[in-house]
């Protein structure tokens, strides 16, 4: 049965040619649903992502992806494999770590989630920080919309995450909220001068590009259009950061956005922002933390790290955002 050829192979390494590193990209593809996204994510080509994915399909003699026009679903075979190579990959840091301890080479780990925006506004400034207020703690970050961010840290593989719109409590999850942020409408640069906000009615009557239906923005969107009956043009749906940007930079939709999405076209001058006067927009940001976790042994150095990312965020927002939680 395929089942038991995944399973032998799994455990007996000296007879397969699996590796991890194919089975992170694997498991990644997997949990996005696209190849293309993928490689963004994990910054590497699509075709050596692909590449890999085939030879792991060639080691285990079956078909673990099945491609369609939007993207890929697991087989029964891939569904299993997904299963055991988490399993498999937490074994391992989790081996690394005991090895460290025994050596006397020990270092934490804090793996920290964040959102496209936040990593865009002060991704580089939080690595700076890490090395002076957690200098015994390895940090690693990791990029990824709010709802997988919510769904990576259920599944432990974060430890802490910053995500926007977690309203519902997941399980074995603890959350806080920390601010509040106003979505900004994001339009190709113009000869005419703009005025500095509109109305949401207004703002409505262009053609949009978002992400897909599960990102908050668009449900967002979706809510206040419904409430105030007005049309909603969403005229192209992207998952791409990147590819939404350059949709509106050059002129053939608008968008809306949070300020870190859009930061270096707005600070050059090739995308212009107008704030929404009637109905604003917001979203709310939650620091969540996994309860499986235990206390760190540099705990206060940790929450003191967290608390400047805040402080971070907030000065780069400016009027954009307001602390809540307190």
């Amino acid at each position: 049965m395929v089942s038991e050829v995944i399973l032998g192979r799994l455990e007996m390494p000296s007879e397969a040619a699996i590796n991890l590193r194919q089975l992170r990209y694997f498991v990644r593809i997997a949990e996005v649903g696209n190849i293309t996204r993928a490689a963004e994510q994990l910054n590497v080509a699509q075709p050596a992502l692909g590449l890999q994915i085939r030879q792991l399909e060639q080691e285990l003699q079956t078909e673990l992806l099945l491609r369609h026009s939007r993207g890929v679903v697991l087989t029964e075979a891939g569904k299993l494999l997904l299963e055991r190579a988490r399993k498999l990959l937490k074994e391992v840091e989790d081996l690394k770590r005991e090895i460290g301890g025994v050596s006397g080479l020990e270092q934490e780990m804090l793996v920290l989630g964040l959102t496209p925006s936040i990593m865009l506004q002060i991704g580089p400034d939080m690595l700076l920080d890490a090395k002076q207020t957690i200098p015994n703690v390895s940090l690693s970050l990791v990029e990824e919309l709010s709802y997988s961010l919510a769904t990576s840290l259920e599944r432990g593989e974060l430890n802490y995450a910053l995500a926007y719109g977690a309203d519902e409590q997941r399980p074995n999850v603890d959350r806080r909220a920390i601010l509040e942020e106003e979505l900004l409408f994001v339009r190709p640069k113009t000869e005419e001068n703009l005025p500095e906000t509109l109305t949401l009615a207004e703002a409505l009557t262009h053609e949009l590009v978002q992400a897909g239906e599960r990102d908050m923005v668009q449900q967002l969107l979706k809510r206040a259009a419904d409430k105030y009956s007005l049309k909603l043009q969403i005229t192209y749906e992207a998952q791409s950061i990147p590819a939404m940007r350059t949709v509106v930079v050059r002129g053939a939709a608008a968008s809306f956005m949070p300020y870190g999405t859009a930061i270096e076209e707005i600070r050059t001058g090739k995308l212009v922002v107008q704030r929404i006067s009637d109905v604003p927009l917001s979203r709310t940001l939650y620091l969540l933390k996994s309860t499986k976790d235990a206390p760190s042994r540099y705990q206060d150095a940790i929450d003191q790290f967290i608390d400047n990312i805040v402080e971070r965020l907030l000065a780069s927002l400016g009027p954009l955002a307001r602390r809540v939680g307190r």
